[in-house]
């Protein structure tokens, strides 16, 4: 049975907020989820599902997939406004029974579908709602938020990574296309083949030379590939003990147009555990490299799932429009349609004038 009746693409109306508020209780939350104060906006309106959310990750204990039931997101974010001026753009869960069928715009409405809207708590008020986004308060770090970010082990049970199942959900839900699967698939195999590989290399005495090989041969099947993707998992480049290299954002901005540098270039500016001026560069940026983007926003402070307080930068990050993290090359959270906005640093990136796109890419993935 699928983990909700709707697939990616689909059209659906956000209940009103009386209608939302009765199914929470009094924590505001349905089933360990939270209802947050930011979705009340969104209440009464028409919204495209983004994904189905069978499964989602695990940022705070980072034990790898977690299976959720009857939810998606749509194609809205959190704006932090209820948390402090969090600024991560975190995309929101929607259970099912905080939603009805809806058509598309100019569309007929479409045949009733059963999505009982009927209280399942004892109902929860909008004082009791905003009193539930935090947790109490520190002297020193201040207010301890809860979110859905937070509290997501709390709604969500583990899943095996061996589960074949959740992949053909993946595909169904119609959250990742074919391409995008193969890619993910040919990633894994290489990865299973290169640690093994880079483990009898150091045995037998050739050092990584054999997991060099390996690396070297899923680039050559890369380039053969639409749209292929170098190997996404090498290593910084800048020397143990050096400092990586600093720039300021100069230009950049909201709004700003930049073209991502190729991944060579940046690896010349990530330590050795790939990161530069502390901020970590991961597989699933890689896809973006040499591509055009617009500037979706800045980010200065962001709550820490782990703990709840807020975590404020030393210098802000970068948001860019549609790079979101696809779960294509991770352990233990393929295909996670979380789609977490990945940060980049000012040093990785190159102002241009203009796009090309209008989704604020200049090709598809």
């Amino acid at each position: 049975m699928p983990a909700s009746q709707w697939r990616a693409g689909d059209w659906v109306q956000v209940r009103s907020r009386e209608e939302i508020l009765a199914t929470l209780d009094e924590q505001g939350r349905l089933d360990g989820m939270p209802f947050m104060p930011e979705m009340l906006a969104f209440c009464g309106q028409t919204l495209r599902v983004f994904k189905r959310a069978h499964k989602t990750c695990d940022t705070i204990a980072y034990s790898g997939i977690r299976k959720l039931e009857r939810t998606v997101q749509l194609e809205v974010r959190c704006d932090g406004s209820a948390h402090g001026g969090c600024e991560a753009a975190c995309s929101l869960f929607w259970n099912e029974a905080w939603l009805r069928p809806a058509a598309a715009p100019g569309a007929p409405e479409p045949l009733s579908r059963a999505t009982p809207a009927a209280p399942r708590a004892r109902g929860c008020s909008i004082e009791q709602l905003m009193a539930a986004t935090q947790q109490g308060q520190d002297p020193e770090k201040g207010p301890r938020y809860a979110c859905q970010a937070t509290e997501i082990l709390n709604a969500s049970q583990p899943m095996s990574n061996y589960d074949m199942g959740q992949y053909v959900e993946d595909y169904r839900s119609g959250n990742v296309g074919l391409g995008t699967l193969l890619r993910g698939t040919v990633y894994r195999v290489s990865m299973y083949v290169l640690r093994r590989a880079d483990r009898w290399g150091r045995r037998i005495g050739l050092g990584d030379a054999l997991a060099r090989a390996v690396m070297a041969g899923y680039d050559l099947l890369q380039r053969l590939l639409p749209h292929g993707i170098p190997f996404p998992r090498r290593q910084g480049l800048v020397p143990s003990g050096q400092q990586t290299p600093q720039q300021g954002l100069g230009g950049i901005g909201p709004g700003s147009c930049v073209r991502v540098k190729p991944y060579r270039e940046i690896l010349a500016t990530l330590d050795g555990s790939n990161k530069t001026r502390g901020l970590y560069f991961d597989a699933e940026h890689v896809p973006y490299c040499d591509k055009e983007f617009r500037v979706r926003s800045l980010v200065n402070q962001i709550v820490d799932e782990r703990t709840g307080y807020m975590l404020r930068f030393k210098s802000p990050s970068i948001i860019l429009e549609s790079a979101v993290c696809q779960g294509a090359y991770s352990d233990n959270r393929m295909f996670c349609p979380r789609s977490i906005y990945p940060y980049w640093r000012p040093i990785w990136l190159t102002p241009v004038e203009r796009l090309r796109g209008k989704d604020g890419s200049a090709a598809e993935l």
